[in-house]
């Protein structure tokens, strides 16, 4: 018979070593600090770059350094950072919404922020600034204080009146500039002021965003290109058009109808009588009525 004690009976008497281990619930000893890649228990709080628990809105990587541009993130307490990463902002850091160019313009001189873009198409939209609610609030509660002052009151008089005096300048300056280039025969010189008054009626408000707004191209070009947009909304079939969706087909059709506008318009040019049904001359009489 075999004497031998079996492995199990073996190790029954002895005391093995306990490894203690981190099961659920169990708390670190005092000043203990979990190692690097441990996850938090329920309730405590995750350190800069460290990942929220599930459902929570994950951080990756460092916070962006201030002044950087971020675009809008899944949520509303969240960016992506230049790199495409999305981060959680501080939470002690509110997002001031555009509106507020006095606000915004301070926010951002005062120190840490993020400014939010989103780009749409060839178009780049503001949608704020991240900064520190405390940096934030002082502005706010400073400019409150200036704008209830009598002194400012008449500082914004001035310059809204001084405003109106320079779009009304502006107004009639893009009306000759759009006189110049349609350069009508002086058979069609009426038929040209209606056109050109109707062109920079559209184009010419603040804030409609059309190209008479920009200074980044001569107001000569300006002139030209608010005219041939005006002709393709009001004289061709441009807005039900079908236009498939494959880059650079609207582009392409764009041209062809520009080139169209053009041909119109050098028959004005020349004293040609508008043929009969001329887009041109129905659309000024439909506005006349």
């Amino acid at each position: 018979m075999d004497r031998r004690t079996p492995a199990h009976d073996r190790s029954a008497g002895r005391k093995r070593p306990v490894r203690p281990s981190a099961g659920p619930g169990a708390s670190a000893g005092p000043g203990a600090s979990a190692g690097p890649g441990a996850s938090a228990g329920p309730g405590a709080s995750a350190g800069p770059g460290a990942s929220a628990g599930p459902g929570a809105s994950a951080r990756s990587g460092p916070l962006p350094p201030p002044g950087s541009v971020v675009g809008p993130g899944p949520d509303h307490r969240s960016v992506r950072d230049p790199r495409g990463a999305v981060v959680v902002a501080p939470d002690d850091w509110v997002l001031v919404e555009p509106g507020d160019a006095a606000l915004t313009r301070r926010v951002k001189a005062a120190g840490d922020h993020w400014v939010m873009e989103e780009r749409r198409g060839r178009r780049t939209f503001g949608l704020g600034v991240w900064a520190p609610e405390a940096t934030v609030e002082r502005i706010r509660h400073a400019l409150a204080a200036e704008r209830s002052t009598e002194a400012f009151a008449k500082k914004q008089a001035a310059a809204a009146r001084r405003r109106q005096r320079e779009q009304a300048d502006y107004v009639d300056e893009f009306q000759a500039a759009v006189l110049a280039f349609l350069a009508f025969d002086a058979r069609h010189a009426e038929r040209a002021g209606r056109l050109a008054r109707a062109v920079t009626a559209h184009a010419t408000p603040v804030g409609s965003g059309t190209v008479a707004r920009t200074e980044r191209i001569p107001i000569e070009r300006r002139a030209q290109a608010a005219v041939i947009a005006w002709l393709r909304h009001q004289t061709t079939a441009y807005d039900s058009m079908k236009i498939p969706r494959v880059k650079g087909k609207r582009r392409e059709v764009r041209r062809m109808l520009a080139e169209r506008s053009r041909e119109l318009l050098d028959r004005y040019r020349h004293g040609t009588p508008p043929r009969a049904g001329c887009p041109l001359a129905a659309a000024l009489d439909a506005l006349a009525d």
